[in-house]
């Protein structure tokens, strides 16, 4: 399954078609690996699921740098903040001494600039959760939306982020002139229409929409064993521990993060689903 993963990214590049992807890496310090995989689900559009996983050095120091972007209605959102989420975030002056509000003020930033650019982004927005690994000891995680982070310890499962959805920020929403909608058989959406109550974009809901992400801090010690990031087409059909569980037996974590995509596959995951897996020790 591996190599057929990797053939479909392969072929994909070649087509400019995005329906598969997958692949892995290290950093210098240590014994920490990644891994992701990426499968488009079952809807009749383009893949708009993107990611980050890789390790920079900046400012003398070793830093991760791994994300889920789950875009909605078009891909252009989620490959902008492909490109620029990080680099914004890296480029506020005070990220090393205040790392929270440094990541806040870019997440508000890129989101004012897709704005600013809007028609040529199109009408969509995408969900973000953004990891931030400095030196193999210290993680920043942070997400608006509903793509999620979860932490284990001693095999034992932590969300890093919190589900931004409708009905629980209905306050907030209807504070900002909006209204959630709760129809038989589906599930609550801003004025109808989105399913999450914080995204990038989404110009014309933008008024009830916040883009200011919820963030949590985390030391790795010898006790932290692996990092999921992943979309909700992974979350709607999987627990947190359940994740843990499957991707802490498999110590590459490549075959673990497309084991975690098969397994969403099974058990009937419609939509794209996008995984990365960070493994703090062999």
């Amino acid at each position: 399954m591996e190599k057929l993963c990797c053939f479909n990214a392969a072929y994909s590049q070649l087509t400019g078609a995005r329906a598969a992807a997958c692949g892995s890496g290290k950093g210098r310090q240590g014994p920490i690996k990644y891994g992701f995989s990426l499968v488009k689900g079952k809807a009749n559009h383009p893949m708009e699921d993107f990611h980050v996983a890789k390790f920079v050095h900046t400012k003398g120091r070793e830093v991760g740098l791994f994300a889920i972007y789950d875009g909605h209605l078009g891909d252009t959102v989620p490959a902008y903040l492909q490109k620029n989420l990080f680099s914004n975030i890296l480029k506020e002056e005070e990220f090393w001494t205040d790392p929270s509000r440094s990541i806040t003020k870019a997440y508000e930033k890129t989101d004012q600039a897709i704005l600013t650019h809007n028609p040529d982004l199109g009408r969509g927005g995408s969900t973000a959760v953004t990891a931030i690994l400095v030196n193999g000891r210290t993680l920043w995680v942070a997400n608006v939306g509903d793509s999620r982070g979860v932490l284990s310890k001693k095999g034992i499962a932590r969300q890093m982020t919190t589900d931004h959805e409708p009905s629980t920020e209905r306050g907030s929403i209807e504070n900002r002139g909006g209204f959630v909608s709760n129809m038989p058989g589906d599930v609550p959406r801003v004025n109808g229409q989105l399913a999450v109550s914080r995204a990038f974009g989404d110009k014309s809901l933008k008024s009830h929409l916040s883009s200011v992400p919820d963030i949590q801090h985390a030391d790795i010690d010898p006790e932290t064993d692996i990092l999921i990031l992943a979309s909700d087409g992974l979350w709607k059909v999987m627990s947190n521990q359940e994740a843990v569980d499957i991707a802490r037996k498999i110590k590459d974590p490549q075959r673990a993060a497309k084991q975690l995509t098969v397994e969403a596959l099974e058990r009937d995951s419609k939509d794209d689903i996008s995984c990365v897996v960070v493994r703090f020790k062999g």
